[in-house]
């Protein structure tokens, strides 16, 4: 017990800045997005409680199935929030959502394959930062039409969407699958 404890404050003194920046921005980006998936703002400082817990779990595990539960428990609460809550979908809040799930998720990534010392330059974190925030970028743009299209087709809107998202995404694999080969 007292080599444990021991090994436990010398891991802690080894820590390094860069991967404690990595996992703070983990808990930063889950716990914006479930704050912007969650159907009201919460008031109860239980619930905000719970979220904060929520969010801080994948960024202390990220190797563990923590990651995928919060950004699953995220969808669900915007899928609650705009199927039974019927709240209105806005645009801003759902780029922001789609782009903090996806933050949460790439800097999940990168904190699984840091260890707690690694000596990481901040440059590599900051490329790392600014390519997750190109796609963010690029995917709401790729986005937009779909979104312009909404109500436009009645009651089959959801379905035109799904077709075209589905279409989107097998001409960004086409895309990605002749990149590769190219090299």
């Amino acid at each position: 017990m007292v080599t444990r404890i021991r090994e436990f404050y010398a891991a802690i003194g080894r820590i390094t800045l860069v991967p404690l920046l990595v996992r703070a921005g983990v808990f930063g980006c889950a716990l914006v997005a479930l704050l912007l998936a969650y159907p009201e703002r919460p008031s109860d400082p239980r619930l905000l409680g719970l979220l904060v817990v929520a969010a801080l779990a994948p960024a202390v595990a990220p190797r563990r199935n923590w990651p995928t539960m919060v950004l699953l428990a995220a969808v669900g609460a915007w899928v609650a929030a705009t199927g039974w809550y019927d709240q209105q979908v806005e645009l801003w809040r759902l780029l922001a959502l789609a782009t903090f799930l996806y933050l949460t998720h790439t800097l999940a990534a990168l904190a699984a394959l840091l260890s707690y010392d690694a000596v990481v330059a901040p440059e590599v974190l900051a490329r790392w930062v600014a390519r997750a925030l190109g796609v963010a970028l690029a995917s709401a743009v790729i986005s937009m039409p779909l979104l312009a299209m909404d109500g436009r087709f009645g009651d089959r809107s959801f379905v035109v969407a799904l077709l075209g998202g589905l279409v989107l995404a097998v001409c960004a694999a086409a895309l990605l699958g002749w990149l590769f080969r190219r090299r």
